[in-house]
């Protein structure tokens, strides 16, 4: 049923599934681990996930966050984030006798493997992503000399391919499903061979959260998206969420970012938030709502999510610091 702003009763509408995935829990785990294993500090390649609440957190607890492996003083403990990293950069590691904690998503590892098959196999690699992006960053770091970098329907004009029976796409695993097809598809009008991933490569848990805001968007006046602004994930499910079909739609970190503004006449507002996004930031969106009348909460569940992942190998039991 369509609630507008006309409609009796507020109410808030959450998707299901939502926040933390497997890969974001692994990492996060990773350094809480790394850190009780081997006190502080800990240092972390890059923002392990994606998330400002995150990354403050384990600030606090002794992991020192840099932008590149020569700022890590020789000898010490470095853990690559869940977005991956080039052969370069685990070269630069080893050079600086480093130990390295990999909490690399295995799906994104998983692209990775088939940059590397595919660049064997002297393919062209046509990579769906978004520039500057570290995962994309490390995927491409694969096979630099075989992976051209696509970023929009708009950029398909300007592949090259040396020869069109060996020409596949693979992708970031953390961007608009819908938009990366339409991608695909210019990608395809200009090389009609063009093959595709062996397996999809934009994550389940990437879907699954762009399905659940399909699924609640027309509903809402407005749906609200906890999440950082570096989060491709979502970043994402804003431009979902307004295709989709609701109101109006905001990425906000904190409850404390609503503009009060933002509620004027309105009676549905969804909830969601993005792969990197503990629970509790959520909760305190639902309490800023409660506060202000939208007491009646209803979750909107399109999957039940069951994958975990385990740790690291440098981290498990058996391999721990005694």
């Amino acid at each position: 049923m369509s609630c507008t702003a006309g409609s009796e009763g507020k109410r808030v509408l959450v998707a299901k599934p939502r926040g933390y995935c497997a890969g974001v829990d692994r990492a996060v785990e990773a350094v809480e681990q790394a850190l009780s294993q081997h006190g502080a500090p800990v240092y972390v390649r890059k923002q392990i996930v994606h998330n400002k609440h995150v990354v403050e957190t384990l600030s606090e607890r002794g992991a020192v966050f840099v932008d590149e492996t020569d700022e890590v003083p020789e000898g010490a403990i470095v853990v690559f984030s869940a977005h991956g990293v080039s052969p370069a950069v685990r070269d630069e590691a080893k050079a600086r006798s480093l130990t390295t904690i990999d909490a690399t998503c295995p799906l994104v590892t998983k692209v990775h493997q088939e940059v590397k098959r595919f660049a064997r196999e002297d393919y062209d690699i046509l990579l769906v992503g978004h520039a500057g992006h570290e995962e994309v960053e490390g995927t491409a770091g694969e096979a630099p000399s075989r992976v051209q970098l696509v970023e929009s329907a708009a950029d398909a004009a300007n592949v090259t391919v040396r020869d069109p029976s060996k020409v596949v796409w693979l992708s970031q695993t953390t961007l608009s499903v819908d938009e990366t097809m339409e991608t695909v598809t210019a990608l395809r009008e200009q090389v009609p061979t063009l093959q595709n991933p062996p397996s999809d490569d934009i994550c389940y848990a990437t879907q699954n959260r762009q399905v659940a805001v399909k699924a609640m968007a027309p509903q809402c006046d407005l749906v609200l998206v906890v999440g950082s602004p570096n989060s491709s994930n979502s970043v994402r499910l804003v431009e979902v969420a307004l295709t989709a079909g609701a109101g109006a739609s905001y990425l906000i970190d904190y409850a404390r970012e609503i503009d009060e503004r933002w509620l004027d006449g309105v009676r549905t507002v969804g909830v969601t938030s993005g792969a990197s996004v503990p629970e509790v930031l959520v909760r305190g969106v639902l309490d800023y709502l409660a506060e202000r009348g939208w007491e009646s909460v209803e979750e909107v569940t399109t999957a039940e999510e069951t994958l975990t992942f385990s740790l690291p190998r440098e981290l498990r039991p058996s391999r721990a610091a005694r």
